[in-house]
């Protein structure tokens, strides 16, 4: 028998949450206790499930209390890439079900107008499974948005990894290693910080979603699984990738950046080769470069630009439930 509580009310501790997230089927980084606590306290209500099998976990759903035009809206989660349910390895059909039907049933008994939720992409599963995404339609849930993700397989052998680009990315990547660009790991986070600010604003008017003070933070936390990448010509910072390290199985490519006065060294292409070779010699599977469209807009260039890296698009979708 499953019951549903509160994480708040629960005896379940920031440990056990974290502990069970990193041995369940799909969860992510973005679903640790640890993670979310980068956010101010008030930022967001905290409003996370436990659901428990005894004593035992059996799953967890990360969630905040927000208002959305005037309606009351659980959300799992605002303040991360990936929210929804985190469940073990033994997961099944009737368990999915179960969980959903538990989660309506409380958010109605609680007077939510609305469940908006965002689960990872299937490649962040050990076993593969729709089972939840099945559960929530049939319990009336709709697909609020379908983003597209680009993911590159990492299954090459590492002499054949260049055969995979399309040659504008082959030819760009020579150039840029005859101009003597070098890629490295780093921990220049401020002179990376403000390549990203500026090239952020420049090209889309936004400014990053973490601040300078809250990525260190990030990085000060997990150390091993946030990490930045640059390219570098004599030393000068020209280029970088932060990544994030989301579960054993994948690695986000979340900031991708580059000073404009060096577009012709073709930084960011050898960046990508070096940290693709890097990964998946640590075991990694994918690489996520993360979505390319906005509200289900396309960008087309952006698109063209991560497919020139044998990148193909999967589903980032995002369910949403009206309970008035």
């Amino acid at each position: 028998m499953i019951k549903l509580i509160e994480y708040s009310k629960s005896k379940i501790t920031d440990k056990l949450w974290d502990d069970f997230v990193e041995k369940s089927d799909n969860g992510t980084i973005f679903h640790r206790r640890d993670f979310l606590a980068y956010h101010p306290p008030k930022r967001f209500k905290d409003n996370s499930l436990v659901f428990l099998e005894g004593e035992k976990i059996f799953a967890l759903f990360p969630a905040v209390e927000i208002e959305i035009n005037g309606e009351r809206v659980l959300y799992s989660h605002r303040g991360a890439s990936y929210g929804s349910f985190v469940y073990q390895l033994s997961h099944n059909i009737k368990n999915a079900f179960n969980l959903v039907e538990l989660l309506v049933d409380y958010a109605r008994k609680n007077k939510f107008d609305k469940i908006i939720l965002t689960p990872p992409p299937i490649i962040y599963c050990t076993k593969l499974s729709n089972y939840i995404d099945f559960a929530l339609y049939r319990n009336g849930f709709q697909y609020l948005k379908r983003e597209v993700s680009s993911i590159v397989s990492l299954d090459f052998e590492d002499d054949k990894l260049l055969n995979t680009y399309r040659p504008e990315a082959r030819t760009a990547l020579k150039k840029s290693l005859k101009l003597g660009v070098e890629v490295a790991e780093t921990d220049r986070f401020e002179e990376y910080y403000e390549i990203l600010k500026k090239n952020l604003k420049m090209r889309h008017n936004v400014n990053p979603t973490h601040t300078l003070d809250e990525l260190l933070k990030l990085k000060s936390t997990f150390p091993t699984r946030i990490r930045l990448f640059g390219a570098f010509v004599k030393s000068k910072l020209i280029a970088g990738v932060c990544n994030f390290s989301a579960n054993s199985k994948v690695v986000l490519a979340f900031y991708i950046s580059h000073n404009e006065d060096y577009q012709e060294y073709r930084p960011i292409n050898l960046l990508f080769y070096e940290i693709m070779r890097r990964y998946k010699n640590e075991g990694y599977k994918y690489l996520d470069f993360g979505i390319f469209t906005v509200n289900m807009e396309p960008n087309w260039g952006l698109g063209r630009f991560k497919e020139n890296f044998g990148a193909r698009g999967i589903f980032r979708d995002t369910f949403q439930l009206t309970l008035k």
